[in-house]
């Protein structure tokens, strides 16, 4: 694993939808295509390369952000989150609101406990909390070089539901590299029902 001060071999940005509430209207990623996305995550990472002396970069909310950071910690990334609102806060908004049978902010506690530093909360300032962090990651990862930059995004293609969200991430990354691996949720196929008993 990459320890805080040795620079990066490479920095893994992502963004990605988190795991539906329940009762959304239009779904977009619904708990059943976790396993998917799970594995097509982990294909991504590895036509990558990564591994330790690596850098990944992200969020922390249910969903995405959390299974990017499983796939990373397998492969020995250095992981780093960045909060944009308070720990407490960021727990009950993007943790603890999603559907399907995970403990969501039960897996947030595990995968934080196995990160060689804490979450960083971004600095309040005006503006949306969440797309200053979007911001504040991309210009993190960027500090590093942006020949290091690796973009991954688990992205429906369409506008968020509000500001700071995967969207708003891959238009600002698409201001400064066309690189990007795009994990399609519309193409890892409808979820499927639970076998019935």
């Amino acid at each position: 694993m990459t320890s805080i001060e040795t620079p990066p071999r490479q920095v893994l940005l992502f963004s990605g939808h988190r795991v539906d509430a329940p009762g959304r209207a239009r779904p977009r990623f619904p708990p059943a295509l976790l396993p998917r996305a799970a594995a097509a995550m982990a294909a991504a990472l590895d036509a990558l390369g990564a591994g330790a002396g690596d850098l990944a970069l992200s969020q922390a909310a249910a969903g995405g952000d959390l299974l990017f950071a499983e796939a990373c910690l397998a492969r020995d990334v250095h992981v780093r989150w960045a909060l944009p609102v308070p720990e407490a806060e960021f727990i009950a908004h993007s943790v603890g609101r999603s559907a399907g049978p995970e403990d969501w902010p039960a897996r947030y506690r595990a995968l934080k406990a196995r990160l060689a530093e804490p979450p960083i909360v971004v600095p309040a300032a005006p503006g949306d909390a969440f797309e200053r962090a979007n911001r504040w990651l991309l210009e993190h990862a960027l500090a590093y070089g942006a020949d290091k930059l690796r973009f991954i995004c688990l992205w429906d293609g369409a506008a968020g539901d509000g500001a700071g969200g995967t969207a708003h991430m891959v238009a600002e990354v698409r201001r400064h590299t066309p690189q990007m691996t795009w994990i399609d949720t519309r193409a890892l196929g409808p979820p499927t029902s639970p076998a019935a008993p």
